[in-house]
């Protein structure tokens, strides 16, 4: 069997959208073309669909193989689009989605929910022929089995036609719910003509703010001399929030920032209500009490009380350590005589956090840029992987089609040279068209295909996906630290896509992994961050060369657990706001879920949000996106994350020869089996035992 990477010839169609197989010919794909393609592709999969309803043979090779085929179809041509969406939003884009979503979601409803295709599978697993599969292969019929169950396969009548409307209108708030944080965000802008409104700002922004400036046609626009445009885009916002020495300019960008996507046409609070009413409804069908017990039957947590008791634990923890924060940042601000000291507010806490940072470890996230250009961290971690993971990362742009002139080819090589994946790296924030955030997605997944020539293995190919500083006039992308550790956390999901070992399409990369272990590697791939070695090869002076001075190293390392304690609490705080609207909030009751989430806010906040803070019109990790009563897997995954990097500790991080051997077991179990077994076995056989959370708190600073 031989294995060859994703640029296979591909056949000659009309529509590059129904091309089905290898890389996405992004050069050639318009909006116009994504209704007659889905509408078309809908239609032979219809076909095909029916047939295999109606000859049914309970068997791998004539049930799931199939059913896989007609899957990776659609995924191929739709996943294309819904990435462009993300990546290069457009008002005749976004129209093409609208019109062919309801029609993909009702074939995605009629599949999930084929009582033929259920009483195959579970034919299959009553069979003689069960204990012939693997344990791989049994999973995906489990899987399979209790996916159709949560997808109302067992629901008839009257009954599952309103199950299915809900998915319909679901699915259609989601997209409404993104795009009007993505517009909302796009909306605001602030243009500063005078020196002394933007003191303090540090040389990056200024000239990042005179090229923002410049694109809305201030042609003269200079970073010393203006005019300035400063956005809610994160490139923009974060700095501007943590060094204007401006506190009114503070204020009013702040509470741009929380009321975001909460009123006129961009307003998502309705959809937030319509959404939860339509999730518990849903639930209820499925003969749940609630939304969350749904999420959870597919989890690795055992239980809505398991997740509460974990982040209970965590809270007691870091509720008195962002207690001792906030009043550390009210002395030091009162020690430097500011008049907001008495009576410090949101809008002051980056700054003053900034501030106390500098003054604690004599540096600031600015000053530390010029040494983090993207390419010189880019090799660094390619380094870092081939050292613990022996795999050897090469650009090879050029070699596939991309969506942006700045979008970035990759290809991945074992030990013995044989090309094993490659990936797109699309680096820089483009707040116009690109939404906010960071994400990897799958261009393809790794599977065993049939090919002209017998079998294959497909290899996988995934996206990158992040919104760092772009390069300014001359200068490269100079990263802050917390940009490098993002590109890192989103660097880990690309590796458990990118080394699966596993060759079936449903449970090969991160295909098939309860979502509360999906965050395991890429929170695990932060550790390294703060690894003397490894740092130092990322941090290189993008003019002189010069190394990242030592005492930076230091410094960072002092100020991992600055503040560490605010920042699990606001972690926590999300978490539990998105667990308790899934779980007790009572859609239509005497409570809305703001009030719902100002009650959460007493015990997990130690500054209550201000009254208009609008903060879950912008949460779309659970209104638009796969998080709904499972953001909580942040926290689960980082205690599995902190627990398998402690063991790379345990070797002896400056022992390559140990920590290469504790990499290969690493990659052999979290990143190569994928889907194949269920998360706690798989961390079992990395770690020889159960999670816990001491190197959680150790990392943090949080331990007894």
């Amino acid at each position: 069997m031989t294995a060859i990477a994703s640029t296979v010839d591909t056949p000659q169609v009309d529509n590059p959208l129904l091309i089905g197989e290898g890389l996405p010919p992004f050069g050639q794909i318009q909006p116009e073309q994504v209704v007659p393609a889905i509408t078309q592709l809908l239609s032979e999969l219809e076909v095909e669909l029916t047939h295999l309803e109606a000859n049914v043979v309970p068997t791998w090779d004539e049930l799931v193989q199939p059913l896989e085929q007609i899957e990776e179809q659609l995924s191929w041509s739709w996943g294309i689009i819904g990435h462009l969406m993300g990546v290069q939003n457009s008002p005749e884009l976004r129209q093409a989605y609208e019109t062919m979503q309801p029609q993909v979601v009702t074939f995605w409803n009629r599949l999930s929910q084929s009582q033929p295709l259920y009483e195959g599978f579970k034919a299959l697993r009553d069979s003689d022929a069960w204990n012939g599969l693997d344990q791989t292969q049994q999973r995906i019929v489990e899987s399979a089995l209790r996916d159709a169950e949560l997808s109302g396969v067992g629901l008839t009548g009257e009954v599952k036609e309103r199950f299915n409307a809900i998915q319909l209108e679901r699915a259609e708030l989601s997209t409404k719910f993104s795009n009007n944080v993505l517009d909302a965000t796009k909306a605001f802008s602030l243009t500063l003509t005078q020196p002394e409104e933007v003191e303090g700002l540090p040389p990056s922004w200024l000239a990042l703010a005179a090229q923002a400036a410049r694109s809305e046609g201030e042609e003269a626009a200079t970073a010393e001399s203006g005019p300035w445009r400063v956005t809610l885009d994160m490139p923009s916002y974060l700095p501007f929030m943590q060094h204007s020495r401006r506190r009114d300019l503070r204020e009013k960008l702040y509470r741009a920032f929380i009321r975001r996507a909460s009123e006129g046409e961009y307003d998502n609070s309705p959809h937030i209500k319509r959404i939860l009413e339509l999730r518990q409804e849903q639930a209820n069908l499925l003969g749940y009490n609630s939304y969350a017990e749904v999420s959870l039957a597919a989890k690795m947590a055992p239980s809505v009380e398991a997740v509460e008791d974990l982040m209970e634990e965590l809270r007691q923890v870091s509720y008195d350590a962002a207690l001792k924060d906030l009043a550390e940042l009210r002395s030091f601000a009162a020690s430097k005589k500011a008049p907001e000291a008495e009576d410090l507010r949101h809008w002051d806490i980056s700054f003053w956090a900034e501030r106390l940072r500098e003054e604690k470890f004599s540096f600031n996230q600015e000053e530390l840029r010029p040494y983090f250009p993207l390419e010189q961290v880019l090799q660094g971690l390619f380094n870092l992987s081939e050292r613990i993971f022996g795999v050897k990362i090469t650009a090879v742009d050029g070699q596939a089609p991309v969506w942006h002139p700045d979008v970035r080819y990759f290809q991945v090589t074992d030990t013995d040279g044989a090309i094993i994946a490659h990936f797109y790296l699309d680096p820089y924030s483009r707040p116009a068209e690109k939404r906010g955030g960071a994400w990897m997605d799958e261009c393809i997944g790794r599977a065993r295909v049939a090919s002209k020539t017998g079998e294959r293995v497909r290899l996988p190919v995934a996206y990158l996906v992040c919104n760092q500083s772009p390069p300014v006039d001359d200068k490269p992308s100079l990263m802050t630290f917390t940009e490098v550790e993002t590109l890192f956390h989103e660097f880990g999901h690309g590796l458990q896509h990118m080394l699966t070992k596993v060759d079936y399409g449903r449970a090969s990369g991160i295909r098939n992994v309860e979502w509360d272990a999906v965050e395991l590697p890429s929170q695990f791939m932060e550790n390294w961050c703060y690894h003397r070695s490894t740092l130092l090869s990322l941090g290189k002076h993008y003019e002189t060369g010069e190394p990242l001075p030592d005492h930076y190293y230091q410094k960072l390392l002092a100020a991992r657990t600055f503040m560490s304690g605010s920042a699990m609490l606001r972690q926590l705080h999300f978490s539990w706001v998105d667990l308790e609207l899934h779980h007790r909030y009572q859609p239509g009751g005497s409570e809305s879920p703001e009030d719902v989430r100002r009650r959460i806010a007493e015990k997990t906040t130690v500054m209550p949000p201000l009254p208009e803070d609008s903060f879950l019109c912008a949460f779309g990790h659970i209104f638009a996106g796969g998080y709904a009563a499972g953001y909580y897997s942040y926290k689960w995954a980082e205690v599995l994350s902190a627990d398998a990097f402690a063991a790379f500790e345990e070797a002896g991080l400056e022992d390559e020869q140990s920590i290469a051997q504790v990499g290969h077991r690493f990659r052999d179990t979290v990143l190569a089996l994928g889907g194949s077994q269920h998360p706690m076995e798989v961390f079992k056989t990395f770690r020889g035992r159960e999670p816990d959370t001491t190197a959680l708190l150790r990392h943090n600073g949080l331990a007894a």
